[in-house]
């Protein structure tokens, strides 16, 4: 893959692109990781997927390589994704979008629906004032200082156990944790709790979607909230086995066939 950038007043974003050696027009696949992780997380699907589509992942905006990052809302991660299809010249795309970055792919659809081809949520949760209680509002506030309370090395392992289960996808997860400074990384799990309720608004989403969720998923309340999602919609719901969170890590084969076959019913 080809490692590219786009730059703002607030700082560079990083991505990769790869498009097939057949040459063509070929579907484009977005790879959107979740919070406090970065395009590696989706290392299988890029290398499953990239031999039949285009296919783009990013560092988040203050992720992996997109960093320093001043301002992180998640406005201003669409305005950077809207730079890069459009360096790319990709107007029409399916959103893969993990945990926050399934946030991201539905800020997206608030400004952009005519660009999501259809979305895959993997181990996220819905956009819409319903799903939410007073209480989980609460807490997802406190996220920020509450986490300030662990040493470092705590608290990096404890997010990766948290969000994988199996030996792999842990790896996956403490590597992309490393580069964080305490403050840093706590700084940036309250802005992305505290600035997804800023962003949280009824959505009516019209393209095709699919949500997966791994069946061990411990975050939060994930697995709550996507059954809600798929009782409220319909929107097909796969639970995969042995898989947390971070379900498109822990088991690749499962995540990549359903999302193959979702992309084939296109």
């Amino acid at each position: 893959m080809t490692e590219k950038y786009v730059e703002s007043l607030n700082g560079r974003t990083c991505y990769w692109i790869s498009r097939p050696k057949s040459g063509g027009a070929a579907r484009c696949l977005v790879f959107l990781h979740g919070m406090t992780a970065d395009h590696t997380l989706f290392e299988k699907q890029l290398e499953f997927f990239s031999a039949d589509f285009t296919v783009l992942a990013w560092d988040a905006p203050a992720h992996g390589r997109s960093r320093p990052y001043r301002d992180p809302a998640y406005a201003n991660a669409v305005g950077e994704l809207e730079r890069i299809l459009a360096a790319e010249n990709i107007t029409r795309a399916v959103f893969i979008g993990q945990s926050m970055g399934g946030f991201h792919t539905q800020s997206f659809l608030t400004r952009h629906p005519e660009t999501v081809e259809g979305f895959v949520g993997i181990d996220t949760c819905p956009y819409g004032e319903g799903y939410y209680s007073r209480s989980d509002r609460w807490w997802l506030r406190q996220v920020g200082w509450m986490s300030r309370l662990f040493p470092l090395r705590i608290l990096k392992r404890s997010i990766a156990k948290a969000a994988a289960v199996t030996g792999y996808a842990r790896k996956n997860m403490l590597r992309a944790l490393a580069p964080y400074g305490k403050e840093e990384l706590c700084r940036l799990m309250g802005l992305g709790f505290a600035g997804f309720l800023e962003e949280n608004r009824d959505l009516r989403i019209t393209c095709p979607v699919v949500l997966i969720a791994g069946e061990r998923d411990g975050i939060g309340k994930a697995r709550q909230y996507n059954r809600a999602w798929h009782e409220h919609t319909g929107f097909p719901l796969y639970w995969v086995k042995q898989a947390g969170h971070n379900a498109n890590c822990d088991n690749p084969v499962e995540v990549n066939r359903i999302i193959a076959e979702f992309i084939a019913g296109l």
